[in-house]
Parts: C-alpha cells; sequence; structure tokens
C-alpha cells in the first residue's frame, strides 16, 4: 500500500535526521536500502507498522530467511543508535561554537 501514497517530502530537519538514521542503520546492517525523503515521509506516519508494511512489500523475499519482526527489531534498534549517535555529535557541536 505504501506505494500509492503520495506523502510530502520530510524537510524538518528532525525528520531528515531520523532519515538519515535509518539509511546509516541501513548500511550498518548490511542491507541495500535507502530511503528518500518522500519514501520516508509515507513509511513515517505509520510508526512501525509503516516499516514493517514496507519490509513486506518492497523485501519480501527476506522473509524466507528472517521474520518481518527479527528485521524490523534489528533496525529500528540500529536506528536509534545511529541517532543517538548524530544527537551527541551535533551537541557537541553546538557546545563547541558556544565556547569559541
Amino acid at each position: 500500500m505504501l506505494h500509492h501514497l503520495q506523502a510530502p517530502a520530510a524537510t524538518d530537519a528532525e525528520s531528515e535526521a531520523q532519515r538519515h538514521a535509518y539509511n546509516a542503520a541501513f548500511h550498518l546492517l548490511d542491507l541495500n536500502w535507502h530511503w528518500d525523503p518522500a519514501t520516508f515521509a509515507a513509511i513515517r506516519r505509520y510508526g512501525r507498522a509503516g516499516v514493517k508494511s514496507w519490509v513486506e512489500q518492497e523485501q519480501p523475499h527476506l522473509l524466507r530467511a528472517y521474520t518481518v519482526d527479527f528485521l524490523v527489531n534489528a533496525v529500528e534498534v540500529t536506528q536509534a543508535r545511529c541517532l543517538a549517535a548524530y544527537e551527541r555529535q551535533e551537541a557537541k557541536k553546538s557546545g563547541d561554537r558556544l565556547a569559541a
């Protein structure tokens, strides 16, 4: 169903940070996936259920080896780690700018 959603591209900084964290997670998990802003906007509005639906629709071949919940959990945990690292890096940059 996500193919047919017409969602606006994510433009705010928080949304972009989350999207980049997902793409970083895919890289770390050795998944050849990439979400552009429009795809992420369509998925994001449904939260975890959107990620699950995307995996089921776009990567069904992986479901022969893994359960969808395993894949979604792996992505979500890794994305959270990537986002936290990005936020720490941004906070450090802000602190460095304030000290200068």
